[in-house]
């Protein structure tokens, strides 16, 4: 017979008693069945309802969000987290820009209590651009690299530089990158506009992916210059993507032999083999399915946990996670499973700390919807929860 933790409390007392002792005697801790094992943050828009960053908790059992936020962050525009080597600090870019309540981009500082997870903030600082859209972190946790999208073409985007001291507070920007824009699409790419800043495996190379420029900037990192640790790559200053393809992100894999790029604008995954430092592309594919004249927006992309599989949505009239198997030597990609998402604009999206469950943001319809993975086949099936939320943008577990 199965006891609750309540029953089996009262059962073990009555046996001290029978037995002559008290019940003062201690008793071990029983755990509550269905404790949560891992915590999700949630960074949002703000401009329709949403306060800030969401603190959730999630049962890796049962893949279920508990509904209720352990705590509410107010913050303006927290659309991307960026979590410290070390995952007691959390750096959250404000995406602000004019014509917003605050008309001024700045980047957040959070410590994360180590019991229960909460966010307290440390500082915020200018982030030196307009709408920054996300943030890379150096692997020995001493620089954010910030990428200030700027939906202006005046002054257009920029990469940001901004060190981090000992507690984790944000230090003013000491250098800011930029680049020239492609003026390919004739109303995205007038001006450069920085997606995302991303550091290699091995913590020595800095790239920042310009949708405006159609290229991807390589830099070194050296902190011996702590004025200046960010220098374009002598040999490979930069990648060039197809002419009006708009770089968004880019992920490496755990060996870091390969790496994985969405192209927004064409809809496209572009396959890099790293050689010697160098990115060298190897395939293009597509995410939406043969004859879709829609509308793309390839968005986030994450590798699965063992690094068997790649996943990515496109946005725009698709809205669909696409799952792709990797082949172990050559790091191809083959297409597995195209899946709804359920939602509109899905920007973002994580698979919990289980590898059983992803989580994905629909930040146009307002939910954050929890669907059931396979390990073994990497495909995406069942529909768990969905958990209403203003805007979702970013998720990351703790």
């Amino acid at each position: 017979m199965r006891l609750a933790s309540t029953q089996l409390a009262s059962v073990l007392r009555a046996a001290l008693r029978v037995l002559g002792m008290t019940a003062a005697v201690a008793l071990p801790a029983v755990a509550s069945a269905g404790a949560p094992a891992a915590r999700l943050l949630i960074g949002t828009y703000t401009a329709s309802g949403s306060e800030g960053i969401y603190l959730h908790d999630f049962d890796t059992e049962t893949g279920r969000l508990d509904p209720r936020p352990r705590q509410v962050v107010k913050a303006e525009n927290p659309s991307w987290l960026t979590l410290s080597p070390d995952r007691r600090h959390v750096y959250a870019v404000n995406e602000n820009g004019p014509g917003q309540r605050d008309a001024v981009g700045r980047v957040t500082s959070y410590r994360i209590d180590p019991s229960d997870g909460r966010l307290q903030e440390v500082n915020r600082v200018l982030s030196l651009g307009s709408e920054p859209t996300h943030s890379g972190i150096s692997r020995d946790g001493r620089y954010l690299f910030v990428a200030n999208y700027s939906v202006s073409p005046d002054p257009g985007g920029t990469l940001a530089v901004l060190p981090i001291d000992e507690r984790g507070a944000l230090r003013a920007a000491t250098q800011v990158k930029t680049g020239r824009a492609s003026q390919v699409d004739g109303e995205r790419q007038v001006s450069p506009h920085v997606h995302s800043a991303v550091v290699s495996p091995d913590g020595r190379t800095v790239y920042a992916q310009d949708l405006g420029a159609d290229r991807l900037y390589v830099y070194q990192y050296d902190p011996a210059r702590p004025e200046a640790p960010l220098t374009l790559d002598a040999v490979q200053p930069s990648v060039e993507t197809p002419p009006g393809a708009g770089p968004r992100h880019l992920v490496f894999s755990r060996d870091g032999h390969h790496a994985y790029l969405t192209l927004e604008m064409t809809g496209e995954v572009v396959v890099y083999d790293c050689v010697q430092g160098q990115l060298v592309q190897k395939q293009r594919v597509s995410l939406a399915p043969p004859g879709f004249n829609g509308k793309n927006g390839a968005a986030a992309l994450h590798l699965s946990p063992d690094g068997r599989f790649v996943y990515v949505t496109n946005r725009g009239t698709d809205n669909q996670l696409v799952a792709f198997a990797v082949d172990a030597s050559s790091g191809e990609l083959t297409l597995i499973a195209r899946r709804s998402t359920e939602g509109l604009e899905p920007r973002e999206f994580a698979i919990d700390p289980s590898g059983r469950y992803v989580l994905i943001a629909n930040q146009r319809s307002n939910k954050v919807v929890v669907m059931k993975r396979d390990p073994v086949s990497g495909r995406v099936g069942e529909t768990i929860q969905v958990l209403p939320i203003a805007t979702p943008s970013d998720l990351k577990f703790e």
